[in-house]
């Protein structure tokens, strides 16, 4: 889940930058404040950006099964659709419109957003990037992390940013179709984005790697993150009356055979911001113990939805086969680094939703373009060390735990001194309020 409910006195068109309409506010995705961290820094490739229409057919139908009725005999299945919104690396003189249209959280209300990928540019040619996979909260769209998915396309990457059928704003429906098809989807695509780049009529012919493959997960889309990594679901979970109807579920159990089919070799790794799940008891320490891929978990420390100690803590703590790192904004809430800044159409109280729309996107405590940047860093670092095996982003994984501890020792030359231990990537007196934790297999 990702919506954090604030109440907030009504926001005048001012927030835009003037006393002007709504609908001329610029909504940029690609703010690169003044303290960011070295790696938020936008790559030297330029970057396209395309949408791809996918159906993954013969999935059970969750809507159409009654939890109230008796289980049927064969489940119905349908014709899953999902909408994929791809950046990728541009070919040099490529050009292309750098507005996009998105829908915010109420559903209804279309913006205009600014980045830096151009609308359907030629794509660079010669070599397959890796993938990343991007999955968003519920509800949520392609959209809501478009600030980090263009950002590492222009480091090579391409990036897959999936709408997860009934999990979106305009597609919101019965959360068990959400808990059943999250991980579901995410390897759809990583098989879709493979077929692809083998495919001489296709823009992505050649382009992508998917043999090397990362997810990016947030809220639910980091439920679904866990499960691929290989995280199975507990058998209580599975019998929930408001989850999954007549144990649909089961398919991700933990110990099951279709569960233990699940994990792809192909997945190198996976980032989870916020994952929901532990909160209300969808996996135990047996169960996250099928994670063999080295995770980073991204976290606010007062995260009220995924829950932060009970929850997001305790999975990272919990996943003890594999090398992880948890990531913690001290006093943060659910809304911590993934989604991009609130369109200025947001700042306005919606009746039907009960909360003041920008707080699906803000924090009460944070700067959103602050952490977007930081978002940018590590996941730039993380992706670079274990996707591309390039052992000097390592460097800027290799912290102090808490970085208010860092020491800035600096010779005048700007070469560090033996006692500098302030966070690498982070100017004099910019790591502040973080905190990096790290576990190694049990």
């Amino acid at each position: 889940m990702s919506t954090q409910r604030y109440k907030f006195a009504p926001v005048l068109a001012v927030v835009a930058g003037f006393a002007a309409p709504m609908a001329l506010a610029e909504n940029r995705i690609d703010t690169q404040l003044p303290n960011a961290p070295e790696l938020a820094a936008y790559g030297e490739m330029k970057v396209g950006v395309r949408q791809i229409e996918l159906v993954h057919g013969g999935q059970v139908d969750i809507l159409s099964i009654d939890p109230a009725a008796a289980k049927p005999e064969t489940l119905p299945t349908y014709d899953r659709p999902l909408t994929v919104e791809v950046w990728y690396p541009a070919a040099d003189g490529a050009t292309g419109d750098t507005a996009f249209r998105a829908f915010l959280r109420d559903a209804t209300t279309e913006v205009t957003l600014n980045g830096q990928a151009m609308r359907d540019a030629e794509p660079a040619a010669g070599t397959a990037y890796p993938l990343v996979i991007v999955s968003h909260g519920y509800p949520g769209n392609r959209f809501l992390m478009s600030h980090l998915a263009e950002n590492i396309a222009s480091k090579g990457y391409v990036v897959a940013s999936i709408d997860h059928t009934d999990s979106t704003y305009r597609t919101q429906a019965a959360f068990g179709s959400t808990l059943v098809n999250r991980s579901l989807d995410q390897l759809f695509v990583l098989d879709e984005m493979a077929r692809l780049s083998g495919e001489g009529d296709s823009f992505l012919n050649g382009l992508v790697n998917a043999d090397t493959a990362g997810i990016v997960g947030y809220s639910m889309g980091g439920y679904g993150a866990v499960i691929t990594a290989g995280g199975g679901v507990t058998e209580t979970s599975v019998g929930y009356g408001w989850g999954g109807p007549h144990g649909t579920l089961a398919i991700h159990q933990a110990g099951s055979d279709t569960h233990n089919a699940l994990p792809d070799p192909r997945i190198k790794t996976a980032v989870a911001i916020g994952p929901w799940g532990m909160n209300t008891g969808f996996w135990d320490a047996e169960g996250l113990k099928g994670i063999k891929i080295p995770m980073l978990f991204m976290a606010g420390s007062q995260d009220m939805t995924s829950l932060y100690e009970k929850g997001v803590r305790a999975i990272w703590e919990n996943a003890s086969a594999t090398n992880r790192s948890l990531l913690t904004f001290e006093n943060a809430g659910h809304n911590a680094a993934a989604p991009m800044p609130a369109p200025a159409e947001s700042y306005r109280d919606d009746e039907r939703l009960g909360f003041n729309v920008s707080g699906h996107y803000t924090d009460p405590v944070w700067d959103q373009a602050r952490m977007n940047n930081i978002a940018q860093h590590f996941v730039s670092a993380w992706m670079d060390l274990h996707l591309k095996g390039n052992e000097t982003a390592g460097d800027y994984l290799d912290l102090v735990e808490n970085s208010n501890d860092g020491v800035w020792s600096m010779n005048e030359d700007g070469t560090p001194k033996d006692d500098h231990s302030y966070w690498k990537g982070f100017d004099k007196d910019t790591a502040k309020g973080l905190r990096y934790e790290v576990k190694a297999p049990d």
